[in-house]
């Protein structure tokens, strides 16, 4: 029981944290237009919406984006319901990533689209010619904190099986 209400902590502390942040600039941010420097030639809070997925792929797909949410969270519940009882490196995990497209979702579901509003860049000129040069741009896509909390998610999955996961085939050291 310990590992659900853990998960059920983290998930929702997640999505109100998320819904809060976008509500929060929805009310101060005039869309595409309003920029608070948080670290100025580098980080910044605006006003975007994004209506399809990450990159902004795959516009005005919600049904699809439906299904898909969906279908992970009931992978995540069998994971979740699959998991050792202590294992709170992977239950924290899957709460962050379950928050994640449960806050995209309330968003998708209720405006059609998701509300983003980190924007990360780079005036430098040196660093922001490389990118330009090599990537069309100085500037990573506006994100929210809902896609903030798969990442940590997933790379919190990638680090539990790459250093953490204890084979069962491995012998044992002497």
């Amino acid at each position: 029981m310990k590992k659900y209400i853990l998960f059920a902590v983290i998930t929702v502390m997640s999505v109100l944290a998320d819904q809060l942040s976008k509500l929060w600039v929805v009310q101060n941010l005039r869309y595409r237009i309003d920029e608070i420097d948080v670290i100025p030639g580098m980080l910044s809070f605006v006003h975007a919406q994004n209506r399809g997925a990450a990159f902004g792929i795959m516009q005005g797909k919600m049904f699809i984006f439906a299904i898909f949410t969906l279908l992970a969270l009931g992978v995540l519940g069998q994971m979740l319901w699959q998991l050792e009882e202590d294992d709170y490196f992977q239950n924290i995990a899957l709460a962050m990533i379950a928050s994640g497209a449960v806050g995209n979702a309330i968003d998708r579901g209720r405006q059609q689209y998701v509300t983003d509003f980190i924007r990360v860049y780079t005036e430098n000129p040196d660093i922001s010619a490389f990118f330009i040069n090599n990537f069309g741009t100085n500037e990573w896509p506006s994100f929210n904190i809902a896609d903030t909390t798969i990442v940590i998610g997933l790379l919190m999955f990638l680090f539990h099986f790459l250093f953490l996961e204890k084979n069962p085939n491995a012998e044992p050291a002497t």
